[in-house]
C-alpha cells in the first residue's frame, strides 16, 4: 500500500472506530483494551527495539525498563506509594527527552537528577496527579500522541489525505461532546460496569469529569449521563483507533518482519493474555499492567521526536528553516 492508499483506509479506520464507540461504547472499550491492546503491545516493543527505541544511546531504555519496575512494584507489592509510582511516570517522560536531547552521558544523568529534583517538588500538586498520573498512560498517549503521529506523517509526506485524516481524527473526537444519540436497544451491561469499576479504570473518566468542570463523578454520571456516555465514547474511540492506526500501517513500518521464533512467541503470549481478561477482567489488567505501561514509557522519546519533527516541518513550511 502507498501512502495515499493508508492515509484512506485510516479514514475508514477512524469512522469506523467512530461509529462503533457511539454504539457500544462500554463494550467496544473493553473489547479493545484487552485483545488488541496485548498485540500492540508486544508488537511495538519488538520494532521499536530494532530502532534503539529512538534515543541517542543504545543502553538508554535499560533506565525506563527500570522505571516500569518500580512503578509496577509501586504499585503492586509496596503498597500505599502512589506518589512514588507517578513520580516513575514522569521521571520515564521527562528522562525520555534527556536521551533525545543530549548524547553524553553525563549531560544525560544530570538531566534526570534535576528532572526529578524538580518532579520532587510538584510530586503533591493536582496538576502533577492527573497530568502524570491519569492522562499521560491513557487519553495523552492513546489520543494526542496518535493525532501527532498523523500530523507529522502528513506534514512529511505533503500529503492532502494525510491532512484530511487528521482533520476526520478531530472531527470524530469532537462529535461525542456534541452529539448525544440515544439507542433503544443499547444500555450499559453488567459486565461492563463491573469490569471497569474492579480494574480502576473508571477512575479516568472520573478525572476528565472533574477537570473539565462537567458535573459530579458519581456512577450515575459515568454509566448513564449524556456526558458519561460522550466520555466514554471518546476513550473508547482512542483506544480502538490507537490500535488500528498500528496495525493498518504494517505494511510501512514492518512490525511484522521479526524472526519466526519471534512472531510465534508474541502470538502465544497474545493468546495467553486474550484468555487472562476472559476469565476475569482484572487479573488480566493487572497481570498486562507491566507490559500495557512498558510500551508507554519505551515509546516517549518517539513521541518527542514527532514532536520535533512537527516543528521542523512547520519551520520549512513558514520559511523559517532553511
Amino acid at each position: 500500500m502507498n501512502t495515499k492508499q493508508i492515509d484512506l483506509a485510516n479514514i475508514a479506520l477512524m469512522l469506523i472506530s467512530c461509529v462503533a464507540a457511539f454504539v457500544v461504547p462500554f463494550e467496544l472499550f473493553l473489547f479493545s483494551y484487552a485483545v488488541l491492546g496485548p498485540l500492540h503491545y508486544l508488537t511495538e516493543i519488538t520494532w521499536l527495539h530494532k530502532r534503539d527505541y529512538f534515543t541517542n544511546g543504545k543502553s538508554d531504555y535499560i533506565w525506563l525498563i527500570m522505571l516500569c519496575v518500580f512503578l509496577f512494584l509501586f504499585n503492586f507489592v509496596f503498597t500505599g506509594s502512589g506518589n512514588i509510582s507517578n513520580l516513575m511516570i514522569y521521571l520515564a517522560f521527562a528522562s525520555a527527552l534527556g536521551f533525545i536531547l543530549f548524547k553524553d552521558l553525563l549531560w544525560k544523568i544530570l538531566f534526570v537528577v534535576v528532572a526529578a529534583f524538580v518532579g520532587g517538588l510538584i510530586l503533591n500538586t493536582q496538576p502533577f496527579f492527573f497530568l502524570f498520573a491519569v492522562f499521560l498512560p491513557t487519553l495523552i498517549h492513546v489520543f494526542l500522541f496518535t493525532g501527532l503521529f498523523i500530523l507529522f506523517g502528513a506534514l512529511k509526506n505533503k500529503s492532502v489525505t494525510g491532512i484530511a485524516s487528521i482533520l476526520v481524527f478531530a472531527a470524530c473526537a469532537l462529535s461525542f461532546f456534541v452529539l448525544f444519540p440515544k439507542f433503544s436497544f443499547y444500555q450499559v451491561s453488567d459486565y461492563a460496569e463491573k469490569a471497569l469499576t474492579a480494574s480502576g479504570f473508571t477512575m479516568v473518566n472520573q478525572s476528565f469529569i472533574y477537570v473539565f468542570k462537567l458535573g459530579e463523578t458519581a456512577r450515575e454520571n459515568i454509566f448513564v449521563s449524556d456526558i458519561g456516555f460522550g466520555i466514554m465514547r471518546f476513550i473508547a474511540f482512542a483506544y480502538t483507533y490507537h490500535y488500528l492506526n498500528w496495525f493498518s500501517k504494517t505494511s510501512i513500518i514492518k512490525w511484522h518482519q521479526v524472526p519466526k521464533k519471534w512472531l510465534v512467541s508474541v502470538i502465544a503470549l497474545w493468546i495467553i493474555s486474550v484468555a487472562l481478561y476472559a476469565y476475569d477482567y482484572k487479573t488480566g489488567l493487572i497481570a498486562l499492567y507491566f507490559l500495557s505501561m512498558l510500551h508507554v514509557f519505551l515509546e516517549f522519546p518517539l513521541n518527542y521526536r514527532s514532536m520535533i519533527g512537527i516543528g521542523e516541518e512547520i519551520g520549512a513550511l513558514t520559511g523559517f528553516k532553511k
